[in-house]
């Protein structure tokens, strides 16, 4: 064991020793050279450890080099692929506006085949009601039939109810003697409106009715909104009476725009 006095002086003094005496601090270092590598071993230490950094780093380039080729190979096939949905959608948008367009076609085409049906069971209908007419004046057929026909053309044009009225004049003033009176009468959104619906009507007609609706009016004390007289067959006469009295003509219930 070395004495502690002696310890402490070799501390003490080894620093001395070893700056002023080479020979002494080689042989130090000699002594000691097991324990610790010489500035050449630490030099090739360094230099291994810096190629092996160097080595490291190159490896990490190539290595995100490979991974940025891959990621651009990956984008290129991604792009592609985009590319190709995007034809494919623009096919399917191509197609489905042919589909529309000729949907709209036919849809069209099937409204104006409707139209044209319409319009000739209307212009048929129209015709069977003048022909109806007609057989109505030669006693081929009932005249409330006919007025039936017409009022309910009426009704389904315009969603209203026609109402056939049935009254007593006891003072005779539409007749000259007291009678019965008809007459045709719709009620709609606040409006009267008095009908006059017959096969035919000539000039005594019109002013009949004309009587028939003031009868009314003062039976029921209410000013009648409109007064409309339909019938296939006005005489001329007629017509320019209405047009004094203020009656609407009409040649049939399709004819009728409003109400």
């Amino acid at each position: 064991m070395i004495d502690p006095e002696l310890k402490e002086t070799i501390k003490r003094e080894l620093p001395i020793y070893l700056r002023e005496d080479p020979g002494f601090r080689d042989f130090v270092l000699e002594l000691t050279r097991d324990a610790y590598a010489d500035r050449a071993q630490t030099s090739d230490w360094f230099h291994q450890a810096i190629a092996e950094m160097r080595e490291e780093r190159a490896r990490s380039e190539r290595r995100w080099e490979e991974y940025l080729r891959d990621r651009e190979a990956q984008n290129q096939k991604w792009d592609e692929q985009n590319r190709k949905w995007d034809e494919q959608n623009r096919k399917w948008d191509e197609q489905n506006r042919k589909w529309e367009e000729q949907n709209r076609k036919w849809e069209e085409n099937q409204a104006e085949l409707r139209r044209m049906n319409d319009a000739l069971l209307a212009f048929a209908k129209k015709h069977e009601r003048s022909i109806g007419a007609l057989g109505a004046r030669c006693g081929l057929n009932a005249e409330k039939a006919f007025r039936d026909a017409l009022a309910s053309i009426l009704e389904q044009n315009f969603g209203v109810e026609v109402i056939n009225y049935n009254g007593y004049d006891d003072s005779g003033e539409v007749f000259g003697h007291p009678d019965q009176i008809e007459l045709d009468v719709i009620i709609t959104n606040g409006l009267l409106i008095l009908c006059e619906l017959k096969s035919s009507i000539d000039k005594g007609g019109m002013y009949l009715f004309e009587r028939k609706a003031r009868f009314y009016e003062r039976e029921h004390e209410r000013k009648a909104s409109r007064l409309i007289a339909i019938s296939p067959m006005i005489e001329p006469k007629a017509y320019k009476v209405a047009e004094r009295l203020g009656i609407d003509c009409f040649a049939d219930s399709i004819d009728v725009e409003a109400l």
